[in-house]
């Protein structure tokens, strides 16, 4: 695997390539990004991930400064995977100069959900995504479902500017606990890593109340929020959304998504279950 730091170097090495394979990643690596790569694979060549903590989509007081750079033990990870080139540039190469212009998302997406909790941040992910598809010009990129509403809004951004890449929705890798896999797991104190699974529960409890035939959304999310508050999180949001849209589900909707992000401690912790009535 080649090891890449700057714009040119990526263009050069990619001069030529038609049927590249993308997977966007902020460094700290896990199973679950590793999973993506080894998808990534079987769907285009050469493998490109990028490893880039991009300051855009970081709020004021967010983890920006300590989200953990593991750059050695990530290009491990990689080559072992079978991913061909790893780009990591500096945020300088990234952003040459101050990036005023940036791709706005519609309020209904960029403003609901974890937007209503992070202003700003699909619009830094959005901009620093058309910025690498640009660098890339991959055929397919592959994102992981675990940031459900992430992947709804490259979806829309591919389309809606007529991209040429296909986006892939790679699946949630799960800790025998049930705990969805996530660089921010490592902030989790022991304690707090023990009870971290109950967001994963509380979704499941919720799905299998849709699927028993209760069509209550608000009043099932209201429960799993207590569930959560009563044992000491501070819940962000729970919800049950169409899983096309995102948009509040009509009561005949068969294709539903449940969500959540709460805070357990100072670590952040979002998931989300899918499922079809039919």
């Amino acid at each position: 695997m080649k090891l890449i730091h700057t714009v040119t170097d990526l263009r050069a090495a990619l001069a030529g390539a038609r049927d590249t394979a993308f997977v966007p990643t902020m460094g700290n690596l896990h199973a679950g990004h590793v999973s993506l790569v080894e998808m990534a694979r079987e769907h285009g060549h050469p493998v490109v991930a990028s490893l880039f903590v991009n300051p855009l989509q970081f709020g004021a007081g967010e983890d920006f400064e300590r989200y953990p750079r593991t750059l050695d033990a990530d290009c491990e990870k990689l080559a072992a995977a079978g991913c061909d080139l790893a780009f990591a540039p500096s945020v300088a190469e990234i952003y040459p100069a101050p990036q005023t212009f940036t791709i706005r998302v519609p309020d209904s997406l960029a403003n609901d959900l974890c937007g209503a909790f992070r202003p700003g941040h699909f619009e830094g992910v959005a901009t620093v995504v058309l910025k690498l598809f640009n660098l890339v010009q991959p055929r397919v990129a592959v994102f992981g479902k675990k940031d459900y509403q992430q992947l709804h809004v490259i979806r829309h951004l591919a389309r809606q500017f007529n991209l040429p890449i296909g986006i892939l929705g790679g699946e949630t890798l799960r800790e025998a606990d049930g705990l969805a896999m996530s660089s921010r797991n490592g902030y989790l104190t022991p304690v707090e890593r023990a009870q971290a699974p109950q967001l994963h529960r509380e979704l499941a409890a919720l799905d299998a109340a849709l699927q028993a035939g209760d069509k209550d959304y608000d009043a099932l999310a209201a429960r799993a929020r207590r569930h959560l508050n009563m044992a000491g999180w501070r819940v962000d949001y729970i919800a049950v959304r169409d899983a096309a849209t995102l948009a509040t589900p009509a009561i005949d909707s068969t294709r539903l998504v449940v969500l959540g992000a709460a805070w357990l401690g100072s670590t952040r912790l979002i998931d989300n279950v899918q499922f079809d009535l039919n």
